[in-house]
C-alpha cells in the first residue's frame, strides 16, 4: 500500500476531534485524496501508526449499525486495514497489524509485550504430570505427530529432533508484532495479550487470553465465547471455546468444542473432541474424545473415539513418587457412569469399563470386551462388545459427526471398526484364550489374566466372537479384491488378481491416534526424521497423509498374508473352490453378527425399557406413549439398516459365489 503523511488540515481536524499525538509525522494513511478525519474521534496516537480507509459500517446485531472508524482508543505501533471499526479500548491497543473489515469493540487491553511466539513452542506435559512426555505444540501439530512425540521416547534421538523442528517453527512465528486477521470480531473482552488471531474469528466476552494463536479462516471460523480464560494455547480452525472454559497449556484441534465451565491443563484435544462441565489434566485426547458431565475427571490418560460416562475418574499416582502413572484407553473404549480406573492400566480397543477397577489390568490384546467390577475384582468378558448395537452405532456416527470444514485437515482419521490393527489383536486374543484354557484346564470355572478374571462361559464365547470378527474382516477383504474379477476367470487369473500391489503392510499395525498404518511405515518415517532427511512439520504431516491415502492398499497386503495363515491356504495355489469356502464362512459370520446386533437392539424396545412411560396409565398407555416417543421396533431406522445390511451382504456373497461357480 502507498502511505502518505497527514496534511496540516487533517491534523487540525483530528485535534479538534480530541485526538492527541506527540509526533504526527509518524501517523501515515493510505487515503489517497480522500480524508476520513470525521471518523476518528478521541484517539491517542503513539509510535508508528498506519491507517486504512474507513468507508462503510459494521453491524453490531439487533439492527444496530455503526460507521467504521476509530473512537475512544489509545493506539501504539498499530497498522490498521480498510473498513475497520475500533472503539472503547480500556487501556490501549499496542504492537498489532489489524486486517480489513474487522471490528474491535470494548476491549480492556490488546497488546504484544516484547517478542512472542504466540503459543507456538509451548511444552505440554501430557500423561505424566512430572514430565518426560512433553509435546511441543504449534499451529501445525497433528494428532499423529503429537503421538510420536509423546509415546516414542524409546527412540532416543527422535524426541530431540522433533522438539528441534517444532522449536524452529516457533522461532519463525516469533515477532514483536501480533496480527488480527480480516473479518474478525472482538467484542466486550478483558485482557488479550500476546495473541494472534486468524481471519473470520469471533471473540466475544473472553476474560483473558494470553500467549496463544487462534487459527481461524473463512472456511472454519473459530469462536471464543464469554468468560473464557486461556494461557499458552493453540486454537485450531473450526473450534469453539465458550461459556467460562479455563485452559492452561492446551492445544485445541480442528472442530473441537469446549465449554460449560470445562477446565483443562497440560492437555491436547484433537479433531472433533468435546468437553463440557468436567475437568481434564495431562490428557492426550485423540479424535472424538467426548466428555459432557460435571463430575467427570480425565487425568493422565490417552483416549480416542471415547465417550466418558458421568462420574468417570482415574487415579494417576499411588502416593509414593507423585503423579507419575499413566493409562491408555485404546480407540473406541468407553466408560460407564461412576467408573474408576487406577493407573497404570491399558484397556483394549472398543471395550466398555463398568465399576471401580483398582488392579493394573492390560487387555490390549482382548479388544471389544467388557471390564466389569464385582466384589472389588475385575471380570473380563472378551469380545462381547462385537455384538453390541451401541458399538455399531458409534462406528456409524463418527464419520457423520466430523465437523471439520477446513480443507487443510491436520488429522488423518480412519473410522474402520475392523482393521489390521483390531484384527491382529483378535488373533492374539484367540491364542491368549486358548492358552488360558489349556494351562488351567477346560473344566476351570474362572481363569486369571493380567489382574482380571474370566469365567469359563465368557472365555468360550469370546473365542467364538473373535473368530466371527476375523472371518468377517478377511472375507470383506477378499470380496472387495475380487469385485472386478470376470465371470470366466481361470484359477491362474484369480491368483493373479489376489497378488498384493505392494509388500508394504506385513507385520504389526499401529493406531497413531486416529491414523491406522503399518508399523514398518511408521518406523521408516521415524528413521528419516532421526537422520535429518525430514526436518519440516508439514513434510512429516504429508507422510502421515500418504500412509492414510494408501491404507486399503496396505490393508490387502496384510489380509492376503493372514488369509493364508488363518485358513491354512497356500495363496500361490488357491482355487475358486477355496475362495467360495472363505466367502461362505464370511457370509455366516456377517449374518450371524448382524442377527446378534438385531437382538441386542430389540432390548431397547422391551417392556423394561418402557419404565417411566405412560404416566398415570396402564400397560396399554405405557406402550402407546413409548411408541409415540421412541417409535416401534420394526420402524426404527437403525433396525431397518441392520436388516438391509443382512440382505445386501447376503446378495454380495451370493453374487461372488455365483460368479466363481460359473
Amino acid at each position: 500500500m502507498e502511505y502518505r503523511n497527514l496534511t496540516p488540515a487533517e491534523v487540525s481536524a483530528l485535534q479538534k476531534s480530541g485526538c492527541i499525538c506527540d509526533d504526527w509525522s509518524k501517523v501515515l494513511v493510505n487515503w489517497g485524496d480522500e480524508s476520513w478525519t470525521d471518523r476518528i474521534v478521541n484517539v491517542t496516537f503513539s509510535g508508528d501508526v498506519k491507517l486504512g480507509s474507513f468507508e462503510g459500517s459494521q453491524d453490531l446485531g439487533s439492527g444496530v449499525c455503526l460507521r467504521n472508524g476509530i473512537r475512544n482508543v489509545f493506539l501504539h505501533n498499530v497498522e490498521i486495514g480498510d473498513r475497520v471499526l475500533l472503539r472503547k479500548s480500556g487501556e490501549y491497543i499496542a504492537n498489532y497489524i489489524i486486517g480489513s473489515d474487522t471490528l474491535i469493540d470494548n476491549v480492556d487491553l490488546l497488546s504484544v509485550n516484547g517478542e512472542s511466539s504466540f503459543g507456538n513452542g509451548v511444552e505440554v506435559s501430557v500423561l505424566n504430570e512430572t514430565g518426560g512426555r512433553e509435546v511441543v505444540i504449534t499451529e501445525r501439530l497433528s494428532a499423529h505427530l503429537a503421538y510420536i512425540m509423546a509415546m516414542y521416547r524409546h527412540h532416543r534421538e527422535l524426541h530431540g529432533r522433533l522438539s528441534e523442528i517444532s522449536k524452529e517453527y516457533a522461532k519463525k512465528k516469533t515477532s514483536p508484532v501480533g496480527r488480527i486477521g480480516s473479518h474478525v470480531q472482538i467484542r466486550n473482552c478483558g485482557s488479550l495479550t500476546d495473541i494472534c488471531v486468524g481471519d473470520y474469528a469471533n471473540i466475544v466476552g473472553a476474560r483473558k487470553l494470553h500467549n496463544g494463536t487462534i487459527v481461524s479462516n473463512q472456511y472454519a471460523p473459530v469462536t471464543v465465547g464469554s468468560g473464557v480464560i486461556a494461557d499458552d494455547f493453540i486454537f485450531c480452525s473450526g473450534s469453539k471455546i465458550e461459556d467460562n472454559a479455563m485452559l492452561t497449556r492446551c492445544f485445541v484441534g480442528q472442530a473441537c468444542k469446549l465449554g460449560h465451565g470445562y477446565s483443562a491443563s497440560d492437555s491436547l484435544f484433537f479433531s472433533n473432541c468435546q468437553g463440557e462441565n468436567g475437568e481434564a489434566c495431562a490428557i492426550f485426547a485423540g479424535p472424538f474424545t467426548v466428555t459432557h458431565h460435571k463430575s467427570t475427571l480425565l487425568i493422565a490418560g490417552m483416549f480416542s473415539f471415547m465417550n466418558a460416562g458421568s462420574g468417570s475418574n482415574q487415579s494417576n499416582h499411588m502416593y509414593k513418587l507423585g503423579p507419575i502413572h499413566q493409562g491408555v484407553l485404546e480407540r473406541g473404549a468407553k466408560t460407564a457412569s461412576d467408573s474408576y480406573v487406577l493407573w497404570p492400566s491399558r484397556v483394549g480397543a472398543f471395550s466398555l469399563v463398568m465399576g471401580r477397577h483398582v488392579t493394573h489390568s492390560d487387555t490390549t490384546n482382548l479388544p471389544f470386551s467388557y471390564l466389569i467390577e464385582k466384589n472389588n475384582t475385575t471380570f473380563l468378558v472378551p469380545g462381547v462388545n462385537l455384538r453390541s448395537v451401541g458399538t455399531i452405532r458409534d462406528a456409524q456416527k463418527w464419520p457423520r459427526r466430523d465437523a471439520r470444514k477446513d480443507p487443510d485437515r491436520l488429522d488423518m482419521i480412519n473410522y474402520n471398526l475392523l482393521s489390521p490393527y483390531t484384527i491382529q489383536k483378535m488373533l492374539k486374543g484367540l491364542k491368549t484364550l486358548d492358552n488360558l484354557r489349556y494351562a488351567s484346564g477346560e473344566l476351570s470355572d474362572v481363569y486369571s489374566f493380567h489382574s482380571t478374571k474370566i469365567t469359563n462361559s465368557a472365555l468360550t464365547k469370546g473365542i467364538g466372537f473373535y473368530n466371527t470378527g476375523i472371518r468377517k474382516f478377511l472375507g470383506n477383504s477378499i470380496i472387495k479384491r475380487l469385485e472386478n474379477l470376470p465371470v470366466n476367470a481361470s484359477d491362474e487369473e484369480l491368483r493373479a488378481a489376489l497378488v498384493p500391489d505392494t509388500p508394504i503392510g506385513l507385520g504389526l499395525w499401529a493406531d497413531i491416534s486416529g491414523l491406522i498404518a503399518p508399523k514398518s511405515e511408521i518406523d521408516a518415517l521415524l528413521e528419516r526424521i532421526e537422520k535429518g532427511e525430514i526436518s519440516d512439520i508439514d513434510l512429516i504431516n504429508a507422510e502421515f497423509r500418504r500412509m492414510h491415502e494408501n491404507y486399503y492398499t496396505y490393508e490387502w497386503t496384510w489380509a492376503y498374508d493372514k488369509i493364508s495363515e488363518y485358513f491354512g491356504i497356500d495363496m500361490a495355489t488357491i482355487t475358486k473352490e477355496q475362495v467360495i469356502s472363505i466367502v461362505k464362512c464370511w457370509k455366516e459370520a456377517v449374518i450371524g453378527l448382524d442377527k446378534m446386533i438385531y437382538e441386542d437392539a430389540r432390548k431397547e424396545f422391551s417392556l423394561s425399557a418402557m419404565t417411566g412411560f405412560g404416566a398415570d396409565g396402564a400397560k396399554t398407555e405405557k406402550e402407546q406413549d413409548f411408541e409415540q416417543v421412541r417409535g416401534d421396533f420394526e420402524g426404527n431406522p437403525f433396525v431397518n439398516a441392520v436388516l438391509d445390511h443382512i440382505e445386501k451382504k447376503s446378495a454380495l456373497g451370493d453374487e461372488l459365489i455365483d460368479r466363481l461357480s460359473k
